[in-house]
Parts: structure tokens; sequence; C-alpha cells
């Protein structure tokens, strides 16, 4: 009779012992709980211990985690319907807050965290036209609501890591809309590169039309500098040699003068005998005239 009896203490005393011992992972937060109060949530990864039937403990995930949105229809800041697509990045920080603000139920959580993000993603959009919504400027703007929401999302004990705007859908209206609108924009910044590079090659033919004056002004000068310095050279020299036999000087060109006006098998001249044009013709010095 003692036996099974001791038995059964044996076998409670143990089911007492293994549900006083909890664990707690690195993935994980812990709150210890007595009554309904709790107690402590600040434990670190290892084996705890907690009273049977006294203490009750829940975990939550300490690991980052992902909202996933539902598409939902938004307006731009010219009245323009868009369907966004996004998804969130979140963490708990703070498990006690976390615990109290939303009765410990995840699922109130991520509503919560929805409907802020989806705020803070209308609030941004409804700020600026379309055609800034789907340029690069989206960065920006995810990262504007990110910051709101994190702000917005601390009084539950949670922190938004990141926002990110999936798709951005338009309405078959809203497209053709907006395709021409970004053409007309394309078109525009190609003539303002066409207009510049006109400019461009107005300005790079003037400065080379002025060089060109300007290095033929400094040829022609150079020109007659060189021309006048061998006319100089050239009467010098005439001069000299003039001055040194004017009688053979005068035959000379009288020679050259003569070859010029014979120079043709039909030519006719009509002249006195007695002009100074035959004054080497008809003598045998230039003395005996």
């Amino acid at each position: 009779m003692r036996r099974p009896i001791l038995l059964i203490l044996i076998v409670a005393l143990g089911v007492m012992g293994v549900s006083s011992l909890f664990i707690v992972t690195e993935t994980e937060y812990a709150i210890k709980f007595q009554l309904g109060r709790i107690v402590r949530a600040d434990y670190e990864p290892g084996i705890h211990f907690k009273l049977p039937f006294v203490n009750n403990v829940r975990k939550y995930e300490r690991r980052l985690l992902t909202l996933d949105t539902n598409p939902e229809q938004m307006i731009t800041a010219e009245q323009k319907f868009v369907e966004v697509d996004s998804f969130v990045k979140w963490r708990i920080v703070d498990v006690s807050r976390f615990y109290t603000s939303t009765q410990g139920n995840e699922q109130v959580a991520l509503n919560r965290l929805d409907s802020i993000v989806k705020d803070r993603i209308r609030n941004q959009i409804a700020a600026r036209e379309l055609v800034q919504v789907i340029s690069e400027e989206r960065v920006t703007i995810m990262q504007d609501i990110a910051r709101a929401a994190d702000q917005a999302a601390g009084e539950f004990g949670i922190t938004v890591v990141d926002v990110r705007i999936k798709a951005i859908e338009l309405p078959d209206d809203v497209r053709e809309s907006v395709f021409r609108r970004m053409a007309a924009d394309r078109q525009k910044e190609a003539n303002l590169y066409r207009f510049e590079g006109r400019e461009s090659a107005e300005r790079i033919s003037a400065d080379a039309d002025r060089q060109v004056q300007v290095i033929l002004a400094e040829a022609e000068r150079e020109g007659q500098t060189i021309r006048g310095e061998g006319d100089a050279r050239s009467t010098e020299i005439y001069a000299n040699a003039y001055g040194a036999d004017e009688e053979f000087y005068a035959f000379y060109r009288s020679l050259q003068a003569y070859g010029n006006a014979f120079g043709g098998s039909n030519d006719v001249m009509v002249l006195d005998p007695s002009s100074s044009f035959f004054e080497y013709f008809g003598t045998d010095t230039p003395s005996e005239r």
C-alpha cells in the first residue's frame, strides 16, 4: 500500500519539478505572470524557474517579422487613383508594453500596425503627384513612411524597421495619362539638350571663325612685312648695281625691254627711229650716239 502512494508522490514531484522550469531561446521574449499580473519580462536566454499553478509564462518572437499588407486604392495630389501594395518589416522591442497595449494578441498588433502604415502611405501619396510617386522619389517616400510609422508604433512596444512599396498599379485611363506625361517630359528634356547642343556648336563655330580671322590677319601682316623687307632689299641691290656701273645697268635694262617687246613672232611696233627706245640700235657704242 505504501509503495503505490510513494510512487504517486514521486511522479507528482517530478511533474511539479518539470512544470517549474521553462526555457527561453535567443529568438524569444518571455513574460512571467502571477495571477494575471506581469512580474518579470527581462529574461535572458537559458533555463528559468517558476511556481507551478501560480506563475505562467508567455513567449513572443524576438526576430524581425513581416507584415504583408493588402493592396489598397489611394489618391494622389492631382486626384488620380492608384492601387498600392506594400509590406512592413517590424519587431518587438518592449515586450511588456507590447502585451499591455495589445492584450498579448499579435493579431491586434498587426491590425494596428497595418492601419498605421497605410495611413502614412496614404498621406505621403496624397501630398505628391503621380509622376513623383512612380519615379525615383519613391525611395524617399518609403523612408519617410518608415520613420513616421516607427514613431507612431512606439506606443505599442514595437519598432518599424522598413516599409517597402511592392507595386503601384494604375487604372487604364491614368496609365495612358502618365505615359503621355512621361513622353512629354522626355521630349522637353531632349529639346533642352538639342538647344544646348546648338548653342555650344554656334559658340565653337564663332570662336573658330574668330581664330581664323586672327590667324589670317597675322599671316597677312607677317607677309606684308616680309614683302616689304624683300622689296627694300631688292631696291637696295638694284641701287647698288646701278651705282657700280650706270652704263651697264642702262644697257641691261634695255635688253630686258627689247626681250619683252619682241617676244612674239607677230608683234608690230611703230616708233620713231630716233626714239630713246632704240638707243642701243645702229651704233657700235653708246658714246658714238
